[in-house]
């Protein structure tokens, strides 16, 4: 895959993508009920008095005799092109993995989402601090808000964090095996994961449905559907992380082994930056500590 990333495509997709995912996820109770209507009226009428107090276009009549109106419908169709443009023009960026297949798009671009997540996270909180501290009036939504937009980041991450083959791993028997037997344990470790997310996909599917059916919400004054969303999210990701550990033992399968260091940990332009404090008469009496160096950096 081409080593080229930051092009303005590659950030405004991800953040139109959120836009129309959030759009669809607020108005979902209205294809719950244009698709799927609760048998029981007191059900019925509960979801109906969430969708009309949620709806931001509440003049716009429903299409197909349902409850969904064209804006509902024009983002759900876009959800699915936004994401394959996305997978299409998403770059691999130089720190990332280098061993990228077609099928690791999907993960990829998932990360470049949960990216955008972040700063508008982020630019929640600046706005509430603003308001807060500045104005000092304060909005009812900020806080509920980061935490369900936190809850997406941290979960979105372990699929990217997957694909990156990023997260934590203990190398010192490892290393010392035969490429055979580091396959077995790339073998074993692919299948606990594997297991793990079926028994947890189990045994977990009755309530995430359950509360997404029922569309339960966080119980405040801006009560967004925190619970309603994330369950069921827990179990999405989980199984796409399945799948991206299958995708991950199977690219890796003919790879050559590589032996980690303590050299792997190292900071390359931390490092030109003592050799240039050092310089070729050792260090002497100097400080040439991390806070020191990065002391003179600011001045």
């Amino acid at each position: 895959m081409q080593e080229k990333s930051g092009s303005l495509i590659e950030w405004l997709v991800p953040l139109a993508f959120i836009f129309c995912a959030g759009w669809v996820t607020w108005h979902m109770p209205a294809f719950t009920l244009t698709w799927a209507r609760p048998e029981d009226p007191s059900q019925y009428d509960k979801l109906s008095a969430l969708f009309a107090r949620a709806d931001i276009t509440p003049n716009m009549t429903g299409l197909f005799g349902g409850y969904a109106d064209a804006g509902d419908w024009l983002a759900l169709i876009l959800i699915p092109i936004l994401a394959w443009i996305g997978m299409r023009t998403v770059r691999r960026a130089p720190m990332e993995f280098e061993s990228w297949r077609a099928i690791d798009r999907l993960a990829v671009f998932i990360g470049r989402v949960t990216m955008m997540l972040v700063v508008v996270l982020c630019s929640v909180m600046i706005y509430e601090v603003i308001l807060r501290y500045v104005f000092e009036r304060p909005t009812l939504w900020a806080n509920e808000l980061s935490l369900w937009l936190a809850g997406f980041v941290f979960l979105c991450a372990g699929l990217y964090a997957m694909q990156q083959r990023s997260h934590i791993r203990i190398f010192l028997l490892y290393d010392m095996l035969p490429r055979a037997l580091q396959r077995t344990c790339d073998c074993i470790s692919t299948a606990m994961i594997v297991i793990f997310a079926f028994f947890l996909f189990y045994g977990g599917y009755g309530e995430a449905f359950d509360k997404f059916y029922r569309w339960e919400t966080f119980g405040t004054v801006f009560d967004p559907p925190i619970p309603a969303t994330l369950k069921p999210m827990v179990l999405i990701v989980v199984a796409l992380v399945a799948v991206q550990a299958i995708i991950n033992l199977i690219s890796d399968w003919n790879a050559e082994p590589v032996i980690h260091t303590a050299a792997d940990d190292i900071d390359q332009d931390e490092l030109e930056k003592l050799k240039a404090a050092v310089g070729s008469d050792g260090t002497a009496g100097m400080d040439v500590t991390r806070g020191s160096i990065q002391s003179k950096d600011l001045r």
